[in-house]
């Protein structure tokens, strides 16, 4: 683990976007702490964009879409984008359009009733009620699965024809070829009109778990807040750097660490 400390600073001061995660990565124990929010109002005063990328679902996301000084979440892996409209309004859009949403939201259904069959031990997230586009199972939030359960969820669900993912509280399925990334790209060209893939150089991404290991690889500057380690050896691709802290105080820090080498920079 290369620790955060050893990010440039002539790197740090040229990222002009930020991508986060939310769960244990923004939050601790599912609540925004004064210092990340704080965080993240620096990042807006320092004319920074800040998206969230997050397997939490619409529904879950819409407060935080318009209480947050962030300028959009993406809700459900990718799927779904909420923000703040220029009258305080919540504005929403969708990655797939109502028929195929319809589709498989039947289909997705279906699949939840026969993993909850087939693995009596398992239990969906208490926020199902406001997913639109996906499942998800609890792990870990209000609930315990162990490793080998953990897998048995994920091959079910592929088995139906899902994609599947494991968050730090949920495994997530959905139907649809998008995931984190295809999210990333997806609100930057919609809410800034530009193609994220031609300034990767510029975007640190944050997360901490093994459903940010696409991001982690695809971003040259990534970090894992601390408790990434939980995850590790389940990670196909690492973070470049891990902040000391964990959490929200982990998210601080990346903030900390890109604001003052810009600052620094500037002067």
């Amino acid at each position: 683990m290369n620790p955060l400390a050893l990010w440039p600073a002539a790197a740090r001061a040229r990222i002009h976007g930020v991508l986060t995660d939310i769960d244990d990565t923004l939050t601790t124990d599912g609540t925004i702490t004064p210092d990340a929010l704080d965080a993240l109002h620096r990042l807006r005063a320092a004319g920074l964009p800040v998206f969230a990328i997050t397997g939490r679902p619409a529904g879950w996301s819409e407060a935080f879409a318009l209480a947050w000084p962030v300028d959009a979440i993406v809700a459900e892996n990718g799927a779904v984008a909420l923000w703040r409209g220029a009258s305080g309004e919540l504005c929403r859009d969708y990655l797939q359009d109502a028929a195929t949403r319809a589709a498989n939201f039947r289909q997705l259904q279906a699949t939840a009733q026969r993993v909850l069959a087939e693995l009596p031990q398992t239990r969906l997230a208490t926020d199902s009620h406001g997913r639109e586009t996906d499942i998800a199972i609890d792990h870990s939030e209000f609930a315990q699965l162990d490793e080998a359960d953990i897998a048995r969820v994920v091959q079910l669900m592929k088995r139906e024809g899902l994609n599947a993912t494991v968050s730090s509280i949920h495994i997530n399925g959905w139907i649809g070829g998008h995931d984190k990334l295809a999210g990333a790209r997806w609100i930057v060209q919609s809410r800034l009109g530009r193609a994220l893939d031609g300034e990767l150089d510029r975007w640190v991404y944050v997360g901490d778990s093994t459903n940010d290991a696409r991001m982690f690889d695809h971003f040259p500057h990534s970090v894992g807040v601390a408790n990434v380690a939980r995850f590790w050896n389940a990670l196909a691709h690492h973070p470049r750097y891990v902040a000391q802290g964990e959490r929200g105080a982990g998210f601080t820090e990346v903030v900390d660490a890109v604001l003052n080498a810009r600052a620094t920079g500037r002067a």
